[in-house]
């Protein structure tokens, strides 16, 4: 009798394991922040935004020995991204945006949401980070809206392909 309960129950674990489905682990982007001078700290901010809205991808400082999917410089210029694919290419943290009050967190998480797939949204919505410089200098919204978020997820939970690219985050229009 107790056998038979027994495997019963092996019979239902085993049943439940192989009609759950399997959770694939999120894709690891390893980025290089070493040359974004001053940078660096609201760069890593940038990324733990993500990580803290998307499943499907994780962004990482590159350990040592790893080559960077993602580098992030510092210039005077306009914040900038350069995308070679999904989830690959290089930034720029502009200084100009920042010197004229843009709110350098939600800077660094738009720059991020170009490589992962995302392109600018002239909407002039703070809620939309992908609004960019079109949103008020005076924004401090530096999260992605739960429709950024989904659409990156459904990204990287496929292998759909992201054509390069390039995205500026360009002066407003007075």
């Amino acid at each position: 009798m107790l056998m038979k309960r027994v495997a019963a129950v092996l019979v239902f674990v085993f049943a439940l394991a192989w009609a759950t489905p399997a959770h694939a682990a999120a894709r690891v982007l390893y980025y290089d922040a070493s040359q974004a001078q001053e940078f660096v700290a609201v760069v890593n901010q940038g990324a733990q935004i993500w990580n803290s809205k998307v499943t499907n991808v994780r962004l990482e400082p590159v350990p040592a020995g790893k080559t960077p999917n993602i580098r992030v410089y510092a210039d005077n210029g306009w914040p900038r991204t350069y995308t070679s694919s999904l989830g690959n290419g290089y930034w720029y943290m502009g200084r100009e945006a920042v010197n004229d009050g843009y709110y350098k967190p939600r800077i660094a998480a738009h720059e991020f949401g170009h490589i992962l797939g995302l392109p600018d949204r002239r909407t002039g919505l703070c809620s939309d980070l992908m609004s960019g410089s079109s949103a008020p200098v005076s924004c401090t919204n530096a999260n992605p809206s739960s429709t950024e978020a989904a659409t990156v997820n459904r990204l990287f939970g496929t292998s759909v392909a992201v054509p390069a690219g390039y995205f500026t985050f360009t002066e407003r229009a007075a």
